[in-house]
């Protein structure tokens, strides 16, 4: 089962909440870690050092270094999507 991380700042940022919009409508599950929370502090640590990204949303795809992007991006998650009916 492929695991979908998704990295956000929160309610106030309309592209996360797009985000996971669009990944519900595609019946991808999914977690969120709010970046905003100081108790997440490691995790926005690995989204900025790690990944080199400075805008939410982050998608990360199997905590995989090489499968993640930023900003609201329905054809990457139609792209997932399509990956997980195929491997269904």
């Amino acid at each position: 089962m492929i695991s979908v991380t998704v990295y956000s700042t929160g309610d106030g940022c309309r592209w996360c909440v797009r985000t996971c919009a669009c990944l519900r409508q595609a019946g991808i599950p999914f977690t969120i870690i709010d970046l905003s929370v100081s108790a997440n502090a490691p995790a926005r640590e690995f989204v900025t050092d790690d990944l080199g990204y400075s805008a939410a949303p982050v998608v990360v795809v199997d905590q995989d270094q090489r499968h993640h992007w930023s900003g609201f991006r329905p054809d990457l998650i139609q792209q997932l999507s399509t990956r997980i009916e195929a491997s269904s």
